[in-house]
């Protein structure tokens, strides 16, 4: 039997009728993996991008916690006080005595603060706590002398004299002094009756024999009045700072009182 040509066409498009099905779901088939692993990669880029921060906000996470775990308290407000006196720079504080004070150092005179208020340079016999000129006020030096009165009532040095008991020596032996930025905690060394020389004047400290002989002399002072701590934080050597805290004592005028503590920790302050 011989095909017409419209049966050979009716054929054709009945061949194609028949593979069109098979087109779409083949095209179905590759779209839907297309689109599966689109989805399926962007959720996991997504996860990794919130479960893993960039290196640069981490470090910076990191940096500033550990800034803010290494810094301690300072309840001195140094911005108030240098508006009424720019020559304070420290301040001091003794545990359960009255010694809680700023210190100063006048730029041209060491007698200055003898009779003038720290607050306010305002006259007053009681004067100030304050070092000398020949003493850096970053408390670096080998030996750094701070001055105050005794027996202005309670005030400046006097209650200092407590230390002269032996148990109230045993059970105090720290000081602290704040500067902007920095606690300095000392731990006292002795506590003892000295003569009225100017220390620093009186001694080379430039020459490290002298300083090594005094530090020998704090430890182990010849004076009758004296308590002396043996055993300490950290060993004296010759890159150890020290602090001496100098008042009179009363009806003596040729004498002096001297509580003398070594830097056992330089922390950084808010």
């Amino acid at each position: 039997m011989i095909k017409n040509d419209f049966d050979e066409n009716n054929e054709e498009n009945e061949n194609k009728r028949k593979k069109s099905p098979t087109k779409l779901i083949l095209i179905f088939i590759i779209v839907f993996v297309l689109v599966f692993c689109g989805v399926y990669f962007g959720i996991q880029l997504y996860n990794n991008s919130i479960s893993k921060p960039s290196p640069t906000t981490t470090s910076s996470t990191t940096k500033s916690v550990a800034s803010s775990d290494s810094l301690v308290e300072n309840p001195i407000d140094f911005k108030s006080l240098k508006a009424q006196n720019d020559e304070i720079y420290a301040w001091i504080k003794v545990d359960d005595t009255n010694v809680d004070h700023p210190i100063v150092q006048n730029s041209t005179n060491d007698e200055f603060y003898l009779k003038h208020k720290a607050e306010d340079k305002s006259w007053s016999a009681s004067g100030a706590i304050y070092t000398e000129l020949i003493n850096h006020k970053n408390f670096n030096d080998a030996f750094t002398v701070i001055y105050g009165h005794n027996g202005y009532g309670d005030t400046m040095f006097t209650t200092l004299h407590k230390f002269e008991d032996k148990e109230f020596f045993d059970t105090h032996p720290y000081f602290y002094i704040y500067a902007p930025g920095r606690k300095l905690t000392y731990q006292v060394i002795s506590a003892f009756k000295y003569d009225d020389r100017h220390i620093m004047n009186s001694f080379n400290f430039a020459d490290t024999t002298v300083v090594e002989e005094f530090q020998e002399y704090v430890q182990n002072p010849d004076s009758a009045l004296k308590n002396v701590r043996t055993e300490l934080d950290k060993p004296i050597t010759e890159s150890s700072k020290i602090v001496i805290l100098s008042t009179c004592i009363t009806n003596q005028k040729s004498s002096r009182y001297l509580i003398c503590g070594v830097l056992t920790n330089d922390e950084k302050t808010n």
